[in-house]
């Protein structure tokens, strides 16, 4: 083993470590032995010194262990290639309808701190922690033999990179530059993607799934997009034969590249950069209805502070939601903060329905696509919760 120290873990504190969770927080920690810098690699024992498992430290995180593995192994070239290419390999049997697709989804493929997309022919590298960041060369090369890609863009842009004491870092990371705006495929539908300044790694490939099945009940309606970013929903809604789609997002920026997604499926479509509060309210004062409304709000929680002003913002689009909706509409509503259970969720889109004086009926409960696993012994890889409503 090439580890740095130990980490002695207090009495009774491992219990989640022996069930396969991949967080030490420091209440657990008893003491750290030799000399070890932030972002090495360290033995973690029980009290009594029994062998537990091996991950990297760092004394900045309120995470102060994140775990690699449970075996007595080198955490060396032959380990990074060996985890990327079995993470590959399990989204290669998942036979998925897109050339845009999650390679590694962090903890839940037991490589913390490590999120890569693939657009085509490159991929989009984040690093979360400095266990990552200072292995960033090593990991790369190794993508880089398991996938072919032509290129690595680094995205390690994520503010949750504070609280590991790391600054932004964006760039091209190996091999070429991808073009300004590369072109994916979803479900035969052509998007573009901007892997250089998009958010997040450009493309939300998480609701993939989800913007087909809601597609299929979009024929001869009218849609609303609402935080729509490049209009995916929008997109998957218009070429189902939609009779409308109006897409709404703050930013101009990512409506522009909507409309040309649009474009580049020969589809037609409205698109406004609007706060959503404000033209749902103008909508329902108006006495605008729609037939299919999409609410896909980015994050609304960042920390347990967030929580109780987070729960009212979705309260209050989901209730201006059914207000707009037609009798019989549907309503595919989500929220992909990690901090708002799916039970909380769905009670804050009770509250709201009561509130609308509507009736409304889950029709389906919607998640992550399946290249966004939910690791058993690491529930919070669960972040998507979604609601597919029938509204009278």
């Amino acid at each position: 083993m090439n580890t740095s120290g130990t980490v002695v873990l207090k009495k009774k504190k491992d219990k989640p470590v022996r069930q396969g969770h991949p967080w030490i927080f420091s209440g657990a920690i008893a003491r750290v032995e030799g000399e070890v810098r932030n972002g090495d690699l360290v033995r973690v024992v029980s009290a009594k010194n029994h062998p537990l498992a091996i991950g990297y430290l760092n004394n900045n995180s309120q995470i102060r262990v994140r775990l690699l593995t449970w075996q007595a192994e080198t955490i060396d070239d032959t380990f990074w290639q060996s985890r990327i290419a079995a993470a590959v390999e399990r989204r290669r049997r998942l036979n998925i309808d897109a050339t845009a697709t999650r390679l590694i989804f962090g903890e839940a493929d037991q490589l913390p701190g490590l999120i890569v997309d693939q657009y085509g022919d490159w991929l989009v590298m984040q690093c979360l922690t400095l266990g990552i960041d200072v292995r960033k060369e090593q990991i790369a090369d190794a993508l880089l033999a398991v996938t072919g890609a032509r290129g690595i863009v680094e995205r390690s842009d994520a503010s949750v990179r504070r609280k590991e004491g790391l600054r932004k870092v964006t760039g091209v990371l190996r091999g070429e530059a991808p073009p300004a705006e590369l072109e994916v495929v979803e479900h035969g539908l052509r998007f573009g993607v901007n892997l250089a300044d998009g958010h997040k790694t450009g493309f939300y490939v998480d609701q993939r799934d989800n913007r087909a099945l809601v597609a299929k009940l979009c024929a001869g309606k009218d849609v609303l997009n609402v935080f729509s970013y490049t209009g995916g929903f929008g997109v998957h809604a218009a070429a189902a034969g939609a009779k409308s789609v109006v897409n709404v997002d703050s930013s101009v920026e990512v409506l522009d590249l909507a409309e040309r997604n649009f474009e580049r499926n020969e589809l037609t479509g409205e698109f406004i950069a609007a706060d959503a509060f404000e033209l749902l309210r103008h909508y329902r004062d108006e006495g605008q209805q729609f037939d299919v409304i999409v609410l896909d709000p980015p994050k609304f929680v960042n920390s347990q502070r967030d929580l109780k002003r987070a729960a009212r913002g979705y309260k209050d689009i989901n209730l201006l939601a059914f207000q707009l909706l037609r009798e019989n509409g549907v309503l595919a509503t989500f929220s992909c903060s990690g901090l708002v259970s799916a039970d909380l969720y769905q009670k804050i889109v009770f509250g709201a329905v009561i509130d609308s004086g509507r009736n409304a009926q889950i029709i389906q409960q919607l998640t992550q696509a399946p290249d966004h696993p939910v690791l058993l012994t690491f529930p919070e890889s669960f972040y998507l919760k979604g609601l597919l409503c029938r509204v009278w």
